[in-house]
């Protein structure tokens, strides 16, 4: 289980103003108020907030948001109301968990792309403060984590809605990382043949597709460098639902594929992929 020094370290590395006390007081009221709680994991209750909060750290959001995270399942799992947070907390953090508490209350019971599309809007109009939509991406990050322990019809429920709902949701915000993380996890149950397939191809691939964007780097970094040019070249290998989404649109089998590894430059003004 996360730690919450890990987490405040971590805030304190990119907001050295940060509040770091009120973030400790919310980690002690959600501690108190989810005592006694346990995940279907076995892991104490509070193991997720904790990996909400480390994961708007890792985004790098204000206080607000991270303390947002800290509570963000106490009114609609204990005994706390809006209020308690409302006068703990102020205004500003007990309307993000209201947001985020309503949201979690919709129901989606329609995988139809067009009442998919709806409901991503309703709930773009119900969140004024686009920090609750980053609070409930975090949240259902994590959840997806550890879907391994929920029941298999409700497994493939849950990740169909994050690949219809949450995903496009993320890649609107451009939280591009939390995008593919989600997609990649939906697939995972969605499709687990093809996911596992995939998996394994990439594997058994993995050591000489890493060597070759080293060497990618190397070669356009030196280039960039004899011609004075400031920038920095990244590359990876395209994640497990993107290859699948190309095989399907292009009717490729895994040995046909060639375009899975990715570069961009510092800037990501501009995208190459090679073979």
């Amino acid at each position: 289980m996360i730690r919450i020094q890990e987490i405040l370290d971590k805030v304190q590395g990119y907001r050295p103003d940060a509040d770091i006390e009120a973030i400790r007081k919310a980690y002690v009221f959600a501690a108190a108020n989810h005592a006694g709680q346990v995940r279907l994991s076995g892991e104490p209750y509070l193991s997720h907030p904790l990996a909400v909060a480390d994961t708007l750290a890792d985004l790098r959001l204000d206080d607000a948001s991270i303390i947002a995270g800290l509570l963000h399942d106490t009114v609609e799992d204990t005994h706390a109301t809006i209020e308690d947070i409302d006068e703990m907390f102020g205004e500003e953090v007990a309307d993000v968990v209201d947001g985020v508490t309503k949201i979690s209350l919709i129901t989606f019971d329609s995988k139809e792309e067009q009442q998919a599309e709806n409901i991503r809007k309703m709930i773009l109009a119900m969140s004024e403060d686009i920090r609750v939509l980053i609070v409930k991406l975090a949240d259902r990050l994590h959840n997806m984590r550890t879907l391994d322990f929920q029941k298999p019809e409700k497994q493939k429920r849950i990740a169909q809605e994050t690949m219809d709902i949450y995903a496009p949701l993320a890649n609107r915000l451009g939280l591009h990382r939390v995008k593919m993380e989600l997609e990649d996890l939906s697939f995972r149950y969605i499709k687990p043949d093809a996911y596992a397939q995939i998996e394994d191809w990439l594997e058994k691939h993995r050591q000489s597709d890493t060597e070759y964007i080293g060497n990618v780097r190397a070669t356009i970094g030196e280039m960039l460098e004899a011609n004075e040019i400031q920038g920095k070249v990244k590359g990876r290998i395209k994640h497990i639902y993107s290859i699948y989404r190309k095989m399907t649109a292009q009717s490729l089998t895994l040995a046909a594929m060639h375009d899975i590894i990715a570069f961009r430059d510092r800037m990501d003004h501009e995208r190459h992929h090679l073979p």
